[in-house]
């Protein structure tokens, strides 16, 4: 027994020393240990190193308030990029809220925690038919670039012109006076002042809503001052509208109000009602509003019953005057109410003289074009609407093109109606 407890000495032992060997010894001719590891106590404050220095300690752990220095000359261990660099992680800022449609009555629900609804919260209380857009990501706030010698509007934000809200940026007039109609709009030299040959504008509305054809379809070719409308229910609408704009065309926002058959025409969710109590109706303003920024003002989708309501659109027209906006009516025999109410709160306020696609032939658009041409020689400034379709506007783009020809100037909506008020 005592000679098997010698013999358990000697190879324990002896492997030790193997050991020590191994660790400690030269690896080569070079003289030079293999590696060296220098143990001492981290400065106050360091932070805990990554998982990958580990490595170095084969497999060790350190007790607290130590640290692992490589030896002099040979590569730091990698480290973790501070946050926010080298990484395609951003973090979400306030305005990213996605909100659902205003439940029964015309509220707008709270997600299960009381709070404004998030995406998800969203996807579970949205209602079935046309999907609104997520809420867009507050857009890059820069001072504004200047425009180009080639007239197109400036793609950046101008901050003092955004108002952060729970349901995203919304437009404000800003502290020096600045305000988004004038900001956001298209320059035009030939609406500055009496005098000049006969101004025509054109919006083309329907964009930004569901059915729409492809903006690619509606955008290209057509002239930059013809002037653009979008809904708030598409997606990539900020991306859409910024595009639009850096081709050189100023924006409406286009937002539903009720018809006079409602509901069984129906505008979409979010519309605004007659039946409704005055803040809720803001609230459902304020959620359209805040789909997307850059546009220099309003026009409707539908809105017979809501714009003949003076107690309901009142409160409406002065949210938009007070936010710096304009309001174009598309419907050619406009409203005797809605101009009356614009009047009262000094809303910048237009109507649409002529509806260009009445009909549904070229014959037709060719005839509404030629007394759109007639009307502003007449009067000196007019505007027509169209709805977006591939032929259509292609037929609008050759057409504007003769236009010089015929002593006329093709304009932006924002230029047709301020020489409207300055005639």
């Amino acid at each position: 027994m005592k000679a098997l407890v010698v013999a358990s000495g000697i190879v324990f032992w002896t492997l030790m020393l193997t050991v020590a060997v191994l660790l400690f010894l030269p690896a080569g001719d070079g003289g030079e240990p293999v590696a060296t590891v220098a143990i001492k106590p981290a400065p106050p404050g360091a932070a805990p190193l990554a998982r990958q220095p580990q490595a170095a300690t084969r497999g060790v752990e350190l007790p607290p308030g130590f640290s692992v220095t490589p030896p002099t000359g040979q590569p730091r261990p990698p480290m973790l990029a501070p946050p926010g660099q080298g990484t395609s992680m951003v973090p979400v800022t306030p305005g990213q809220l996605r909100v659902p449609p205003p439940g029964p009555g015309g509220s707008l629900q709270p997600g299960p925690d009381g709070q404004p609804a998030t995406e998800s919260h969203a996807a579970a209380e949205t209602p079935s038919g046309p999907t609104a857009d997520p809420a867009p990501a507050s857009p890059q706030v820069a001072a504004a670039t200047p425009v180009s010698a080639a007239g197109a509007t400036s793609l950046a934000t101008v901050p003092e012109l955004v108002e952060q809200s729970q349901y995203g940026p919304l437009p404000k007039i800003a502290a020096d006076g600045r305000r988004p109609a004038e900001a956001y709009a298209r320059p035009s030299p030939s609406a500055q002042g009496p005098g000049g040959p006969a101004r025509v504008a054109v919006l083309v509305s329907g964009l930004g809503v569901p059915g729409a054809p492809p903006d690619g379809d509606v955008i290209k070719g057509l002239p930059p001052p013809v002037s653009l409308a979008y809904g708030a229910y598409g997606r990539g609408l900020q991306e859409r509208v910024s595009k639009a704009r850096a081709d050189g065309h100023e924006v409406l926002l286009a937002i539903p109000l009720e018809p006079n058959d409602y509901p069984a025409e129906d505008p979409g969710p979010h519309t605004l009602l007659t039946t409704l109590p005055t803040d809720e109706n803001i609230k459902r303003l304020h959620w359209l509003m805040s789909r997307y920024t850059g546009y220099v003002g309003v026009t409707n989708h539908m809105g017979a019953k809501f714009e003949a309501t003076q107690s309901a659109l009142q409160p409406v027209f002065a949210e938009l005057q007070r936010r710096g906006l304009i309001y174009l009516d598309k419907s050619n025999a406009g409203s005797t109410t809605a101009a009356t109410v614009a009047t009262g709160v000094g809303l910048d306020y237009s109507v649409a003289q002529v509806r260009l696609d009445a009909g549904n032939s070229t014959a037709e658009l060719a005839k509404a074009l030629a007394e759109l041409e007639a009307t502003a020689k007449a009067k000196g400034t007019a505007i027509g609407v169209v709805t977006a379709a591939p032929a259509t506007v292609k037929q609008i783009a050759e057409w504007a093109s003769s236009l010089k020809s015929k002593g006329l100037v093709l304009v932006p909506v924002s230029a047709a109606m301020r020489a409207q008020r300055q005639s």
